[in-house]
């Protein structure tokens, strides 16, 4: 018998909310299958199976929280791939778009032929511990309702619907009366606060910042997008993941993790991008091998990821540890960032938005687009001399789009 577990998304995530299953017993499912909707600190994050096999049953009820590592199914078949309890296996970087769907009808049982001494082994599959999900009763309700009343701390079962066949749509929730419990926003924001002080009290910050003029990247940009298909255009985000990965891999040292017996670089540069929801709060989703993925390749991931992100719809794969994150406050965004180090990293790259700002080239003056770009460091790991020159590789991957 193998267990699925509740994976631990990150340090400060210590329980979660199985919202709905998409599995029922009886069904086959492959490593990397969608099995559940989960609500946690961060986010609603779909979990990945990270095991084979054919569903034995379902041991958490929709609805009901539990500890990280509780186990939330059982199935019968494969052997289990060996992953770090700490941090849950990766789904291949390739396979960013979404998994195949789960078989849903139920695997067919071999009929075994008579023994003289049966023995527990043979008994049915199916036991009154581990009843399927979709007999537990559930207030009927949109998606959308259901998400805002979690957001707002409202019962559901406090609500009468006025939907299709009694379901609560939004209207009804306006009216209702938040629970005196802190509300999920509320409590995702409690959680952010409590990793940003952990970080500053235990890591040596040292701050960096320069501005980049990238008027030049703008106009190529421009031009490439003017005759594009939409689905091909490049966005000012994607040159950003591109620069930071590829200056990441030529200094090692502001890409990996310090751990308790010191600095380990990373193999990969993953490249964590921080993503605000509009409910309130961040996820950061993780781009894989991001140093050695092609612009169009790194735009698609980026469409995708940051749209299932404010819509709950991240794979629990994606949010595993990053060995460097990058934040951005986009087109409209304040001029400059100063990010907090997410343990165990040690680096985080920050940028702002762009702005039109005076600009000097030798005796030549005028207005041109810039960027500030600020690096937040683990001084354990490197200084000031090697975080200005990490910048400085950053600046000069921008300036050339067409070398990316």
């Amino acid at each position: 018998m193998i267990e699925l577990c509740l994976p631990s998304l990150g340090a400060e995530m210590d329980e979660g909310t199985i919202l709905e299953w998409f599995i029922k017993p009886g069904d086959r499912i492959e490593y990397g299958d969608i099995i559940a909707l989960l609500d946690t600190e961060k986010a609603e994050i779909e979990m990945e199976a990270f095991q084979s096999g054919t569903i034995e049953a379902l041991l958490v009820e929709v609805g009901e929280t539990v500890p990280v590592g509780t186990p939330v199914a059982s199935l019968r078949g494969s052997e289990p791939k060996v992953v770090d309890a700490e941090r849950p296996a990766v789904v291949p970087p390739a396979a960013h778009e979404a998994p195949p769907r789960m078989a849903t009808a139920p695997e067919p049982t071999p009929v075994a032929p008579p023994r003289p001494s049966p023995t527990p082994a043979v008994t049915p599959t199916v036991t009154p511990t581990a009843a399927p999900a979709s007999q537990t009763p559930r207030v009927r309700a949109t998606p959308l309702a259901r998400r805002i009343a979690r957001e707002k701390g409202i019962p559901l079962e406090s609500i009468s619907g006025s939907g299709p066949g009694g379901a609560i749509v939004e209207a009804d929730i306006s009216g209702a009366t938040p629970s005196r419990e802190p509300s999920r926003t509320q409590r995702r924001r409690e959680i952010i606060a409590a990793a940003m002080m952990k970080s500053k009290r235990e890591i040596p910050h040292y701050y960096l910042s320069t501005t980049i003029e990238i008027q030049d990247t703008v106009d190529r940009l421009a031009a490439h997008n003017v005759d594009t298909e939409v689905d091909e255009r490049i966005l000012m985000p994607a040159i950003l993941i591109k620069s930071v990965a590829l200056a990441a891999k030529h200094f090692p040292e502001m890409n990996g993790h310090w751990l308790e017996d010191g600095f380990h670089p990373a193999e990969s540069v993953d490249l964590g991008l921080v993503v605000s929801l509009r409910s309130g709060g961040l996820v950061v989703p993780t781009f894989r091998n991001a140093d050695e993925r092609s612009l169009l390749d790194l735009m698609a991931e980026l469409r995708d990821t940051v749209g299932r992100a404010r819509a709950g719809r991240l794979r629990s794969g994606e949010l595993s540890d990053a060995t460097i994150t990058l934040t951005s406050l986009g087109d409209r965004g304040a001029e400059t960032i100063f990010g907090v180090i997410y343990p165990p990293q040690v680096a985080i790259v920050g940028f702002g938005g762009v702005h039109r700002a005076v600009w000097a080239e030798g005796d030549l003056h005028g207005t041109r687009s810039v960027i500030c770009a600020s690096l937040a460091a683990d001084h354990r790991a490197s200084d000031g001399q090697q975080g200005s020159r990490f910048l400085e590789r950053v600046a000069r991957f921008i300036h050339n789009p067409e070398g990316l």
